[in-house]
């Protein structure tokens, strides 16, 4: 074997030549050599049929007598590598996957056949698996997505991509990758050991094409006949540089707008046409010059990138008609690599007309700021707003308010002088501020109507006692000491006034003296509240009701008694609150009678669910047997035919001859009927059914039946369906059966069936126009 290789009593695997140098330095000193096998490679991937014979193990403690058996154990024994204990011959019973596991540690002992004991110490080594190229190169991290700018030089770096290779890359070329571009080229390039992607043309242009798909493949084997490869592919994008400059598509515009146009109102909307996109198409445009200074302004729309031109102030035909501005737009970001494209601006020109309208009255101030005090009386004058109309005809003006912006109508407007004033008292605490929309409505033209502002403030004044901040919950330890603070409080006011609030704390007169609390202002708008004791006891009180007195400093001054609830609590020797409020008292002990008492409830209370499960219990008897309990409401289906009006024997035929008996609608069908029989039989006594009328032969006969089912314990106690298939005497107008008439010789015309409508089609169709042999075939 040509990887011989010994292992000796120190367990090293060494080579023939390490050997012969170990036995030269042994010879004084020489020590028992235990086992000698072969080196151990296994080739990856094996197909045979055969198990691969891995090598062999072999001690010189055996004699070839068969007492010495070979046992192998570790990664892989008896699964995968088995040992003949004879001989020791190792051989790999499955295909081994070097990608899977590179080596496998086993170890080797020599045993006593008969009693199992070694015979030698156990040794370890290991098969290592030998590598085969049967592993492609793969991209782990395709496909890629990569970006280069546009107009970049030869040979600019876009994006490095990497395969790898599962096989062993210390033996052989199976791991050695190249690369080479199969798809994109002569765009771009690959470098073959680094796999870095270059532009293989300068200047490409994204406005012209602005992506790449490159196919990349990865060759193992350095690139050799025989090799596996993988490929990838990568999508480059040409990003935006700024090299197209701006233009606009026409070097003037004309816009027309109606002299009415509302202040900040748009004009018009230019736009400057610029090939990039992004922030390389950003641009920003200017007045450069014109008539009419600072009547118009031009801004950008950051989504569109047009110029948009807006009103700053009003138009007045009758002083000008007509504007010229010129119009500059310039790229926002320019890039000085590219700055032989430009200029990056341009310049166009713009007028405005303006057309005449009729105007809507104006008013002289837009916002008219008043003031009124919160305890203004009905109907007292606040301001006055005031408006004209600007056209030559100077119409008379007349006011309202728009009650959209004074819902509750709080305020009139005089319709002549323009003077608003208080139509109800006023609450600053629920509106402070009145933002009132004027109208100035022209009297020749109601159409024509002038909107202004009336901002009015309402002016405080003291309406309002101060009240606790919070809901405080306050709680008392028993063990709290003789002027211990247990809670501070504070106070709201809604009014504001203008040197701010100012509270003052006490207890309230009736328990100003008492002995249990004390309270302290502390002067900051808060106070504080002391036990005058201590000893408190949930079970003397749970809970006190302190009443605190509050004042205001306003002009007159307002004030408040407000209830501060105080539990006693029981807690820890940290002040922590264990339990707080009533205590139930425990009683030591029960009386006889209360004894006595709760005995007898219980008492009671057994009984009663004595009775009630008794009564659970009983089960009522059935009106039928057992057997026949599972009986349903089913339709049992018989195709037995009968035999028509020709059947005498169910019935007496001759008796039944009447139906035209008239049910009586008040006698209940559910249950057994008082009255025996409809007809009133004179002597009291019942005749036979051949002495009874005609018409009450055959109602007698149902009622009968009916009878007989309602006292027969065994019937079921359900409605149930009873047919009674007599058809009753001939009639005048002789059969009316289809198969009759078919079989007659009728020169009967049944055409008009077809003029009955949709219900009689199926006759129409059987018998207009049509014999009986048609029909019967």
């Amino acid at each position: 074997f040509p990887y011989s290789l010994y292992l000796c009593c120190d367990r090293f695997l060494v080579s023939n030549q390490e050997k012969r140098r170990e036995k030269r330095q042994n010879v004084l000193n020489r020590h028992k050599r235990s086992w000698v096998w072969n080196q151990f490679f296994v080739l990856e991937e094996y197909t045979g049929n055969e198990p691969l014979y891995v090598g062999k193990l072999h001690s010189d403690v055996d004699k070839g007598d068969g007492k010495v058996k070979y046992v192998l154990s570790g990664e892989g024994a008896t699964s995968i590598f088995t040992i003949d204990e004879n001989t020791g011959d190792i051989h790999a019973t499955k295909r081994l996957d070097r990608e899977a596991q590179a080596y496998y540690t086993l170890q080797a002992q020599a045993v006593d056949r008969l009693t199992n004991l070694p015979v030698e110490p156990k040794s370890e080594f290991v098969v290592k698996v030998q590598d085969i190229n049967d592993n492609e190169p793969k991209f782990l991290d395709g496909p890629y997505l990569a970006g280069v700018p546009e107009m970049s030089p030869l040979g600019t770096m876009v994006v490095q991509v990497a395969a790898t290779d599962a096989d062993d890359p210390t033996y052989g070329n199976s791991a050695r990758v190249v690369y080479s571009i199969i798809h994109g080229q002569p765009y771009f390039s690959v470098e073959p050991k680094t796999g870095i992607i270059r532009t293989a043309l300068p200047n490409m242009d994204r406005e012209t094409r602005d992506q790449y798909v490159l196919v990349i493949q990865a060759k193992d084997m350095v690139g050799q006949m025989g090799g596996l490869s993988g490929t990838t592919s990568v999508t480059v994008t040409l990003t935006d540089v700024n090299d197209n400059p701006p233009r606009f598509t026409h070097k003037s515009y004309q816009y027309t707008v109606l002299e009415s146009l509302p202040v900040q109102s748009v004009v018009a909307r230019i736009k400057a046409a610029d090939a990039d996109i992004g922030s390389n198409a950003e641009m920003d445009y200017r007045i450069m010059d014109g008539d009419g200074p600072g009547m118009f302004n031009i801004t950008t729309d950051e989504e569109t990138q047009d110029g948009v031109i807006s009103l700053l102030k009003p138009l007045d035909f009758e002083t000008k008609s007509s504007f010229s501005l010129r119009i500059e737009a310039t790229n926002r970001n320019i890039d000085s690599n590219f700055l032989s494209m430009g200029p990056f601006s341009d310049i166009t020109s713009v007028k405005v007309t303006v057309e005449d309208v009729n105007e809507p009255p104006v008013f002289s101030s837009p916002l008219g700021k008043m003031v009124v005090s919160e305890d203004a009386s009905v109907g007292t004058s606040i301001g006055r707003v005031s408006a004209h109309d600007p056209d030559t005809t100077n119409s008379a003006i007349r006011y309202s308010i728009d009650r959209n912006t004074d819902l509750e109508r709080f305020f009139n407007v005089d319709a002549l002088s323009g003077v608003i004033s208080t139509a109800k008292p006023l609450d600053r605490e629920a509106n402070s501020v009145h933002n009132l929309t004027i109208f100035a409505i022209e009297s020749q033209d109601p159409t024509q109507i002038g909107k202004g502002s009336a901002l009015i403030t309402v002016l405080d004044i003291n309406d309002n006692a101060p009240v606790f901040a919070i809901d405080y919950e306050t709680l008392l330890c028993e063990n709290a000491i003789p002027g211990q603070v247990i809670q501070t409080i504070s106070a709201v006011d809604k009014d504001e006034p203008l040197s701010g609030h100012r509270f003052y704390f006490a207890l309230a007169a009736p328990v100003a003296g008492n002995l249990n609390f004390t309270l302290r202002d502390n002067k900051d708008n808060t106070a504080s509240i002391l036990t005058k004791r201590g000893g408190f006891r949930r079970q003397e009180q749970p809970v006190y009701r302190l009443p605190v007195l509050i004042m205001d400093s306003g002009s007159p001054a307002l004030s408040s008694t407000n209830t501060l609830s105080v539990r006693v609590c029981d807690c820890d020797s940290d002040g922590v609150a264990l339990s707080c409020g009533a205590v139930a008292y425990t009683a030591t002990g029960l009386s006889t009678g209360a004894l006595l008492a709760i005995l007898g409830c219980i008492i009671t209370l057994l009984v009663m669910v004595l009775l009630i499960v008794t009564m659970r219990r009983r089960r009522k008897e059935p009106l039928i047997l057992e057997e026949e309990r599972d009986i349903r409401e089913n339709i049992v289906r018989y195709d037995d035919e009968g035999g028509g009006e020709e059947d005498t024997e169910a019935f007496d035929m001759v008796t039944l001859r009447n139906l035209n008996v008239i049910r009586d609608p008040n006698v209940r069908r559910d249950v057994t009927p008082d009255t025996p029989t409809f007809f009133h039989y004179p002597s009291g006594a019942r005749p036979s059914y051949k002495s009874l009328p005609d018409n009450v032969v055959f109602r007698e006969f149902i009622w009968e039946r009916l009878k007989d089912a309602d006292v027969d314990p065994s019937a079921p106690p359900y409605d149930s369906l009873q047919t009674y298939a007599f058809e009753g005497s001939g009639s005048v107008a002789e059969s009316l059966s289809s198969l009759e008439s078919l079989s007659t010789d009728s020169d009967q015309n049944y055409d008009y069936l077809s003029n009955w409508g949709p219900r009689f089609k199926k006759l129409a169709d059987l018998y207009g126009n049509c014999d009986g042999t048609s029909v019967f075939s």
